[in-house]
């Protein structure tokens, strides 16, 4: 049982998991050691993992290393796959995690992974276990906040359930553009992987990935604990390894 820990761009996910099942779960925006703490003395988990987009908090590594076992990922960390990604020292962690996590839930397949998040990631990892990259695009929440503050009018609108594809006033035009670009953008990529890689298995995974889901054309996975399972699966891998 691992204490898994991932800090993004707007949230920070606080996880217990023990291979690919996840005990507890939680989304934060700011970590706090007093529920740290409550989560090891009821799980007692043996090891942490800890993935940064930028800095850990000082106060918060100090305590975790005071009190478990900890493993701070980087660019130096062990993977369970091939990394060919050409710069993989401006390689985010947490895209290699969601990597490792899509080679653990389904081995010997070619998978494309889809992180809809403050970001839309793509990544994509191959049946024989190899990480070759992918695409970043603006999420939906970045792409309105664009058109809002690159434009002297726009308003700065929140996405809703139903969009049309053709809108009628300034708000459903901002909706439909922002929301059916974005559908259109992935069902366009998944088409592009799948043109060259046969049997290809697409996972949504993210904060706006159940919204997203229910709109694309294609057959996709939607696992919102895939990168807490890829983040494991390298905890342990190092673990094993003992780095």
């Amino acid at each position: 049982m691992n204490l898994v820990i991932d800090i993004g761009n707007t949230f920070t996910k606080v996880a217990v998991a023990n291979g690919q099942d996840v005990k507890y779960f939680q989304n934060t925006l700011e970590i706090e050691i007093d529920e740290l703490d409550r989560i090891i003395k009821e799980f007692q988990p043996n090891n942490c993992i800890v993935s940064a987009v930028g800095k850990i908090p000082v106060n918060t590594l100090m305590w975790l290393k005071q009190n478990i076992n900890v493993h701070v990922a980087g660019i130096n960390t062990k993977i369970p796959i091939e990394n060919k990604y050409s710069t993989p020292e401006t390689l985010g962690f947490d895209r290699l995690a969601l990597a490792v996590g899509a080679a653990t839930l389904f081995p010997n397949k070619n998978v494309l992974v889809i992180d809809a998040g403050t970001a839309i990631t793509y990544d994509f990892v191959t049946k024989s276990g190899v990480y070759l990259g992918g695409a970043i695009s603006p999420g939906l929440q970045m792409r309105f906040k664009a058109l809002h503050n690159f434009t002297a009018k726009l308003p700065l609108i929140e996405k809703v359930e139903k969009t049309e594809i053709i809108g009628t006033t300034t708000q459903t035009c901002v909706s439909s553009g922002v929301v059916n670009g974005a559908l259109f953008e992935i069902d366009g990529y998944i088409h592009q992987i799948s043109s060259i890689y046969d049997d290809c298995v697409v996972v949504l995974t993210g904060g706006d990935s159940n919204f997203l889901a229910n709109n694309l054309k294609n057959s996709i996975f939607v696992n919102q604990y895939l990168l807490i399972i890829g983040l494991n699966r390298i905890l342990d891998f190092n673990v094993q390894n003992s780095i």
